[in-house]
């Protein structure tokens, strides 16, 4: 494996995503600082804490002079760090704008400031909003209707005012994440299903005609190493889609009941409840440009996620995962009080 960069600074490296990408750069060779607020504790780094090219320092991306000092020696940036998904945000607007959107283009400037060669934007699919269109390419329109798809719009085009021959910036707009993460997040469309139909023996079903582009956790990680290996020419200015499998939420649930049905016979019947919902969000997404630019194609299924999530309820990974807080992204916000 060629690589181009040492130290790779990941801002929310302790949260879904970076629990596993972490230990993946590591194991690559990687030097990583993790600059996280570490609001949902350090576990999800414990089985790395102690290695010798890992750093995590607790910060927070509002505060600039801390931003600044965690990109020194830095060659790549990996930012994953936002309050994340609509409820969390809706929580506390003025909180998550401060977060999610105010800090990120000084965090890019200081980046760029530190000799950071590379900056790679973990955006948003929902970013789309609402469409019917059956290929959402990079160049459909962004009708955003949260808050949370508008700070994460908001932010492109940030991230590109920085560009130059020497410094390097590409934005990834990921479909729903799905699988087993050491920070689990149980919150999202196939993991929540998952957990409700195991644990529960139902799945609600909120709605059911919207669609969703979804992709594991695995292939996520596959990408973020790509994007640290190919050539600063082919991702320079870029957008990607990065989703596998567009399914209707409803189809979702099907999905997961039969996976289910198949791993844990002894449940039984799992039933599927359909309620109304007021969740107009709607879009799928084309990734054929990342496939065509970079030759990256998911190799893991939305089963694949239950499955792997399923294994980690087996072997006891995941405990009272119906009621800790610590599952819910919003959930975990009432309770820390951030300000």
């Amino acid at each position: 494996m060629t690589r181009h960069f040492e130290t790779v600074v990941v801002p929310g490296g302790a949260g879904y995503v970076g629990a596993v990408l972490v230990p993946r750069l590591l194991e690559e060779g990687y030097r990583v600082r993790v600059f996280d607020l570490l609001i949902y504790g350090e576990d999800a780094l414990a089985a790395v804490r102690h290695h010798p090219r890992l750093e995590i320092r607790r910060g927070d991306v509002r505060d600039r002079a801390a931003v600044k000092e965690a990109m020194q020696g830095a060659d790549a940036v990996m930012h994953l760090a936002c309050i994340s998904n609509d409820p969390s945000v809706e929580l506390d607007p003025e909180l998550s704008k401060s977060v999610n959107l105010d800090s990120f283009g000084p965090t890019v400037r200081e980046a760029k400031e530190a000799g950071v060669r590379r900056f790679i934007f973990a955006s948003s699919g929902s970013v789309y909003g609402v469409s019917d269109s059956p290929q959402v390419t990079e160049e459909h329109a962004l009708v955003p209707v949260s808050l949370y798809n508008k700070y994460k719009a908001a932010c492109e085009p940030l991230l590109f005012a920085e560009q130059s021959p020497t410094f390097t910036t590409v934005a990834v707009r990921p479909a729903t994440i799905c699988g087993y993460s050491p920070r689990q997040r149980l919150d999202l469309t196939v993991n929540i299903r998952t957990n409700h139909a195991v644990n529960n023996g139902r799945i609600t079903v909120v709605g059911g005609v919207q669609m969703r582009p979804n992709l594991h956790m695995q292939d996520m990680v596959d990408l973020y190493c790509l994007l640290l290996r190919v050539p600063d020419e082919k991702i320079a200015g870029q957008i990607f889609n990065a989703g596998y499998q567009n399914y209707s939420v409803a189809e979702t649930a099907e999905v997961v009941r039969k996976v289910v049905c198949e791993e844990l016979p002894e449940k039984g019947a799992i039933e599927i409840v359909t309620t109304p919902s007021d969740d107009i969000r709607s879009y799928r997404i084309n990734s054929d440009k990342i496939q065509r630019v970079l030759g990256f194609v998911p190799r893991h299924t939305i089963e694949d996620g239950a499955r792997d999530l399923i294994k980690a309820f087996k072997s006891g990974k995941l405990p009272d995962s119906m009621s800790d807080t610590r599952y819910s992204n919003i959930k975990t916000m009432k309770a820390v009080h951030l300000k």
